[in-house]
Formats: C-alpha cells, structure tokens, sequence
C-alpha cells in the first residue's frame, strides 16, 4: 500500500471512546499504562522516562517493576500519594481501531471529575481489586456510568497474580456484581480476569489464566460494536454560527449531533418555527449530498430565514421537545449545595437560558439505588429535580439522544460549572410561570390538570359501587423472594374473583412489554415506568374494578408517587417483607406464613378501608 492509501485508511478508521473506572488503587491507571507500554505504543523517551520514575517515586520500586501508572498520573499531588486526581485523556491508535482513554480518579472526592470523563464516552471498563471485591465506590460508578448512558461495559477483575489467578474468587466476584447490575441499564457486559501489572489478559491472553476463554482487553476492545449508541433517527443540528463570507452565501455551521440530513430535506428552524428546504450543504472538501452525526458541516438553506447561533434545524416532520421546565437528574459538582429558587445559567445544546431549580423529588443513595426523600444536594450527590428555564429549551430524553438530552448548570456569578444534568422521561409541560412558583412539583402540577380536565362518563362512581358492592381501589403487593410477591397477588386476584367481586390483576412484565415498551430501564426509565402504573391505577380504580398489581421492591419515593398518581382513588400497599417499602405499606406481612392467613389479612385491610363488605370476609 503507498503512503496516500495507508493514511487514507489510518483516517478513517473507527474512533472509540471509553473510560476507565472504579474504587480508588483498583488499577485503572496500571491498566491503561500497561495497555500502552505492551502494544508498543511508546516512544523510547517516554519509556526511559518511565523507568526513571519508576526507580525514583514509583510504587514498584521496591520489586524493580516498571509503574505504569505514572504514565496517566502526571500531578505532582498524583505522583506523590499513588492516587489519580484529575481526567488523564490518552489518544492511541491499533491496526482495527483509534482510541481516546479517559483515565477517571476512584476517590469519593473527586466523583464530579469521573462524571465528567464519562460524559462523552462510549465504553466503560470498570476495575475491581481481586482481593476487595466489590466496593461503595465500585456501586457509585456502575450507577454514574448508567446514568449517563453507557450501554457497554467491561468489568475487569484486576490483581488475580495476588490471589492466584483462582477462578472460584473470580467467580464470587462475577456473581457480587450481577446484584448491582440487576437494578442498572447495560446491553452488553463482559467480564475479564487480569493482572494489569504482570500484563496477562491485558493485550494477549494469559497462559497462567486456562480457565478463562474470553478475549483479552485490547481485542474486546477493538472488536466491541458500539453503533447502538447512535441516533439515527431524529436529526438535531445546532447552530454554532453564521458563515457569511459575501453577498452571494449565506450559510449555517455546525455539528449534526444525531440524525441524518439530506439534501431537498424539509427542515424547521426553532425557536423561530420558520421551515424550509436544504439547498447545499458544504464542506471544505465539497458539497455532500447527505450529512450525519458527528460531522462538521455547512448548510445553505432555500429561504431566508433570521437564524443566529443558538437556534437549532430539525426535520420537519421530526420535532424535539420544547418547554421551559422538565425533570432532570443532576449530579452535583460544586463544593456549595444547591440552592432550590436561585438562578443559574444553564447551557444546553450551544444554547444559554437562565433557570431555577425547583422541587427535588429524591436524592438517590448510590450504595443500594435507593430513592431518598431530601432538601437539597450536596457535592457529589445525585438526584431527581425539577427545572424551570426562562426561555423554552428544544430537547429530547437523555436515554434517547445525549446530546440534546444533556445539560450543565452555571453559577453566574462565579462562572464555574456547578452541575450535569440529563432529561428524564415523562411528564414534560409548560404552564404558565406564575403557576409553576405557586407549586414548584411538575408531577403535582400534571396530576391537578389532569383532574381539572378529566372528562367523566355519565355512570357515576357511586353508581358502580351499588353494582359491583364494592368500591374501585388499587392494591399494590411490594417484595418477596422468587416472585413470591406477584403470586400472592394472582391469588388475591382469584380469591376476589371467587366472591363475586371484579378485581384484576395486571404483570408489571405486561405492562413493560406493551403500554412501556418504548422505555428502557435504568432510574430514569424505572420512574416514567413507575408513573404510566400509577397513571393506570387511577383508570382502572375510576372504572371501579380492584386493580391489583406486584413490584419486586419500592421505597418511600415509588410508594408516595403512585398513591399521589392513583388520586383522588386510594392505592393500598401490602408489604411481604422488611424492606423499604415495608415502613411505609398499611399491610405488612412479615411473619404471617400461609397462603389463607395472607389473603385473609389482606381481605380484612379492604374491608376495614370500605373497599368490599365485612360478609364478603
């Protein structure tokens, strides 16, 4: 190949970008050190340099090894307590793929800089100690990772050499993990076994690991498809400025962060709502004929429109959300916590608006991904907010576009970078601003105009009860072991059934797989989940049936939220064991065994809430 065609191909080969996270002295830097050295990526001077370290401050020194870490931790601070600080970005390039690492910092401390490196990211390879297992901040980054949209992920055991290479430790790891990512959203993991300090599994498979048959790192990682993450379909084009070079041009620039744009395309500016058509669109290299995401172009449109930087172009027929308050989760950066009212600047697609933070529906507890009823967030912390803009905002949901899904919050006056927020799905409205101060709750406000417009039947409530001799009312069964909890459920179902009363039971797994089948899962999805049960809860109560319905688990938030979607009906909870919804169920079923004692005591509850008639007991 002549030297045209082999940088032709060296140009255009495939960019991955990823990170490396997990609990602080876990390897992240070791691995990404030790990935470079043994693919014979560094210069001579780099490695003399490397060995010069090692022999000076390295935390080998003492065994002669070379610390590879020291070619990520180039702080001083770094250097001197063995600790990774702030984002080290490498660029490295293999005969498959082109890289860009993010070597992310494990401490506690510095969370808001590993949110930040994951921001752009693809892929993630979290590290954990072979001899630790799986730690608080092993949870915390699994969950941010998720969060933030990255559907890949490595989880690569590190320092089996310090535990004998033993598959069975391998394996209790393996399954302590599994229980974390049964609550987060990931379509592709992979586990590894390695040594990033002895470089087995890191760029070839390991003869002192037979036991295991996967890849090593490098060929997972040159191999791995991430195309999924890529949205194809919804055409979202931010104006970063206005090219005017003469009288004859006029042309817009940018980035296509999603979608797909063809020449002769009907397009619409916002906020303006002026359409047109896409007469060039221009590069330095020539016109295109079509542009997509991530590339850098300039398009000329058929009519003159007033556009500025700031305003985005979408398809026509393909509309972004667009509204001056939203939910959000935040991850908080800032030393000072925030401050619910206070102005901020919040920049989001190339755009700035003023906003205000309102409500905080939850904070979530990174250890279990537990909701948590909270005043406020403090540096590092997480949690479910409600935001109000100045000025509407265009948008798409986090899980469905990053790029306009995403936001950061400004302190004004300091002009430092205070918070990452990412859109939720659900409910999105734009009332007017004097409501949204009367109540700063966007789940209260939707649920008060959804009862103010609710457009009644000429059946009446009581009407039903006479017929039915009961009254319509939800009954939620939380917990149990083994779909314990969804069988009890089926069997009250039946039970009433049996006593002539009309009760239906609903699977949440039907209710996924239909009316949510358009939701992921992950936090974000889990509460819009969470609202459409509720939100049926209420139609099926108004229709006066007993709807009953199971959840695996549930803490304080779910259960406040589905009793204040099932209003003016009443939803009642009954627990099956001692977790976090059992202090808040008005049954709670811990030590009553039995099937008959269960159904018994759960007819005895609606009866006394007036629900069905003591004969029916």
């Amino acid at each position: 190949m002549d030297i045209e065609g082999f940088l032709d191909q060296h140009e255009n080969k495939d960019l991955l970008r990823f990170i490396t996270c997990g609990s602080v002295d876990d390897g992240k830097s070791t691995l990404i050190g030790r990935l470079l050295y043994d693919s014979k990526l560094l210069f001579e001077d780099q490695i003399r340099a490397l060995h010069n370290a090692s022999a000076a401050i390295g935390t080998t020194r003492e065994t002669g090894e070379i610390d590879y870490a020291l070619l990520l931790d180039g702080l001083k601070a770094e250097r001197e307590q063995g600790i990774t600080i702030d984002v080290a970005y490498r660029y490295f390039s293999t005969p498959k793929r082109k890289f860009i690492i993010a070597d992310t910092p494990g401490h506690e401390q510095y969370t808001r800089n590993m949110a930040t490196g994951a921001s752009t990211a693809s892929l993630a390879v979290i590290l954990i100690d072979a001899r630790q297992g799986v730690l608080t901040q092993t949870r915390r980054h699994a969950f941010i990772v998720s969060l933030l949209g990255i559907r890949h992920l490595v989880v690569a055991v590190n320092k089996m050499d310090l535990v004998g290479y033993s598959q069975q430790r391998f394996e209790e790891i393996r399954q302590e993990f599994d229980e974390v990512l049964a609550k987060l959203d990931f379509a592709d993991v992979t586990y590894v076994p390695l040594s990033a300090l002895k470089g087995d599994n890191v760029v070839e498979r390991s003869e002192r690991l037979p036991w295991y048959t996967g890849p090593a790192i490098l060929d997972y990682l040159e191999t791995v498809d991430v195309g999924d993450q890529r949205n194809e379909s919804d055409f979202r084009f931010p104006v970063q400025s206005v090219i005017r070079p003469n009288l004859d041009f006029r042309g817009f620039a940018g980035s296509v962060v999603s979608g797909v744009v063809r020449q002769g395309d009907r397009v619409r500016v916002l906020p303006s709502g002026k359409e047109s058509t896409v007469e060039r669109i221009v590069t330095y290299d020539g016109d295109l004929e079509e542009a997509f995401a991530p590339q850098a172009v300039v398009l000329v449109l058929a009519d003159e429109i007033d556009i500025s930087s700031g305003d985005m172009i979408v398809l026509a027929g393909n509309l972004p959300r667009v509204t001056n308050q939203f939910e959000a989760m935040l991850v908080w950066m800032n030393e000072a916590e925030l401050g619910k009212g206070k102005p901020y600047i919040l920049r989001q697609a190339g755009r700035n608006t003023k906003a205000t933070v309102g409500a905080l529906s939850y904070q979530v507890d990174v250890n279990t991904l537990q909701k948590e009823s909270k005043d406020t967030l403090r540096l590092n912390e997480i949690g479910k907010v409600t935001v109000f803009t100045t000025q509407p905002i265009y948008h798409d949901p986090y899980t469905r576009n990053r790029q306009t899904g995403s936001f950061v919050l400004i302190d004004p006056i300091s002009n430092t970078t205070v918070a990452a927020g990412m859109i939720a799905e659900g409910v999105v409205s734009d009332p007017p601003v004097e409501e949204s101060f009367r109540n700063p709750d966007l789940l209260q406000q939707h649920i008060d105009r959804r009862e103010i417009r609710w457009d009644t039947g000429e059946v009446t409530g009581r009407e039903r009860t006479l017929r039915n001799h009961h009254r319509g009312k939800a009954l939620i069964v939380v917990g149990g072991e083994n779909g314990a909890g969804r069988s009890l459920a089926k069997r009250v179902e039946r039970e009433l059934f049996r006593r002539n009363l009309n009760s239906y039971y609903l699977g949440v797994t039907n209710l996924q797989g239909g009316l949510d089948a358009d939701l992921g899962s992950g936090v974000t999805a889990g509460d819009e989940h969470l609202r459409r049960l509720g939100e049926l809860a209420r139609i099926m109560t108004d229709a006066g049936l007993i709807f009953i319905s199971a959840l695996p688990e549930a803490d304080e938030v779910d259960l406040d939220k589905l009793r204040l979607l099932g209003q003016p009906n009443e939803l009642l909870v009954v627990a099956l064991g001692q977790g976090a919804g059992a202090r808040h169920a008005d049954l709670c079923l811990a030590g009553t065994s039995g099937d008959e004692k269960q159904i018994l005591a759960i007819l005895e509850l609606l009866s006394a809430q007036s629900v069905i008639p003591e004969y029916c007991i």
